[in-house]
């Protein structure tokens, strides 16, 4: 009867769409484990991801970091996996009526993942053999899933069946599960000790976060952003790593960890910016980081005389940032250490840069490898090739953190407050407008230092009703925080934060 045939087609419809999906899981598991025990940037869906944040156009980047913020690199996982697991679906929906057609969608997914794989900057020959076992294991299992979804006819044949899928994705759960144990079981930060700094700075003064609701003085590791390319974190061993010195320097050297922590290490306290932050916004953080300065590392290989304007410095992924020499030299440190631990591995370890006073995608390159001195006629970095500006010093800027914009506020004594920034020129005033007012100045929590930011806050006796307030800093030179607007790119955004306050 057509009702019958309606009914048939749509079952086997939903089982080769099944067979599909988990062929495809299995196979992207195993790879995923033959990655983590080579090299995990290679596993596939990850692979794939890397280059499309490399193709995707810098205004949906920066919408992304806005928008999505730390939840971009989730949010770009799923997202490619959810494509790839319809298209292998749809594969297997191909190979119950012509196998041969199907095998090729699903063996074409893969190979897409593989060239992804090999075109990563830092790629080396077996970054293959992840794509390579998933196209063995993704085929096997499509052949048997098909088989088996071919023979299930009857209440014994679909037990069989549903056995023949629970298997596969037992085998996908196992082998995905297994590659992330190796990833984190890999991580050697706890075991590394760090040397302690030639004069060690005081102890942080206690901040505002005590008595207001305002960011704290110092960021908790686990809380300080992170934005950057990777869809997985490098795992880097700091046995094996070098950091090479080359270039436009009178001799190409080589330092291994020991060697570089046993040079005159320095503690800094430096807020960190990003580039992409927006007017209000919360991608920057202050820390106390343990490092090396770069004049000092850079002497080591010959720099006097040198023709060259730029430090451009290498990830261990083939990533590339360019910082001006001049800075680099005035204020860059080759950095291991971070609020008392070692660098945590998102954060860059075993070593990154950190240069006060320039946004991060100009000075802070994370799992560091390489720097080579050059000029930027004869190299761009990864952000100067997509048009972001060489040079970017942090513009001078405030954030009101307490009340939020919208929130219900009581009627009575309150404060406003929150934090500025004006590295490396440090925070000389903060101002706090109300309802289109007069400024007024608010009082300044303990000063760190010119490099670092600074609470503010400005007691309040609020009335009820809605309520404009707005912020504004003022450095150590007696430049004002302009309110002309800017967007992040290309070189970082600018303007007055202000908010509406409801005040019940």
């Amino acid at each position: 009867m057509p009702g019958d045939e309606t009914t048939r087609d749509r079952a086997r419809w939903i089982a080769g769409f099944a067979a599909g999906l988990l062929a495809a899981l299995a196979g992207a598991g195993v790879g995923h484990l033959v990655a983590a025990l080579l090299n995990p940037a290679a596993s596939p869906v990850l692979a794939v991801g890397d280059q499309v944040i490399d193709l995707t156009p810098t205004p949906v980047k920066v919408w992304a970091v806005r928008e999505l913020g730390s939840a971009d690199k989730p949010i770009l996982i799923g997202s490619v996996l959810a494509v790839t697991l319809i298209l292998a679906g749809v594969a297997g929906v191909i190979a119950r009526r012509r196998f041969g057609a199907g095998l090729v969608l699903l063996l074409v997914l893969v190979g897409l993942a593989g060239a992804a794989a090999v075109l990563q900057p830092a790629a080396g020959p077996l970054d293959i053999l992840p794509a390579a076992a998933t196209a063995v294991v993704g085929a096997a299992m499509l052949a048997f899933l098909t088989r088996a979804a071919s023979t299930a006819r009857g209440g014994g044949g679909r037990r069989a069946f549903l056995l023949a899928s629970a298997g596969t994705a037992l085998l996908a759960a196992a082998a995905g599960g297994a590659g992330q144990w190796i990833v984190r079981a890999k991580d050697s930060v706890a075991d590394l000790v760090l040397p302690r700094p030639a004069e060690p700075l005081p102890a942080q003064p206690t901040g505002l976060e005590g008595r207001y609701d305002v960011t704290p003085l110092v960021t908790p590791n686990e809380d300080f952003y992170r934005v950057d390319i990777n869809l997985t974190v490098p795992v880097v061993d700091v046995e094996g790593w070098t950091l090479t010195i080359d270039g436009d320097v009178e001799q190409e050297v080589s330092l291994t960890f020991e060697e570089l922590a046993g040079m005159e290490v320095v503690e800094r306290d430096i807020t960190m910016t990003c580039v992409s932050n927006e007017v209000g916004g919360n991608l920057l953080g202050g820390a106390r980081w343990l490092g090396v300065p770069l004049s000092a590392v850079l002497e080591r290989a010959g720099i006097d005389g040198t023709g060259a304007d730029q430090v451009l410095s290498t990830s261990d992924d083939g990533f590339t940032l360019s910082t001006p020499l001049d800075v680099a030299l005035d204020r860059t440190l080759v950095v291991f250490g971070m609020n008392g631990e070692p660098l945590p591995r998102e954060h860059g370890f075993p070593v990154r840069l950190v240069t006060p006073g320039v946004y991060g995608y100009v000075g802070s390159t994370k799992w560091l490898t390489r720097l080579t001195l050059t000029t930027f006629e004869e190299e761009a970095a990864y952000w100067t090739e997509r048009q972001w500006a060489e040079t970017a010093p942090i513009k001078l800027s405030s954030r009101i953190d307490t009340p939020k914009g919208l929130e219900p506020v009581d009627a009575g004594e309150t404060v406003i407050a929150g934090v500025a920034w004006a590295q490396p020129h440090g925070v000389a005033k903060v101002e706090v407008r109300i309802d289109g007012g007069e400024w007024q100045q608010a009082r300044l929590g303990p000063e760190v230092n010119a490099s670092y930011w600074r609470q503010w806050y400005l007691p309040w006796e609020a009335e009820s009703g809605n309520h404009d307030v707005a912020v504004r800093a003022t450095d150590s030179r007696g430049e004002v925080q302009t309110d002309e607007r800017a967007t992040p790119f290309p070189s970082g955004s600018s303007g007055i934060q202000q908010i509406v306050v409801r005040v019940a």
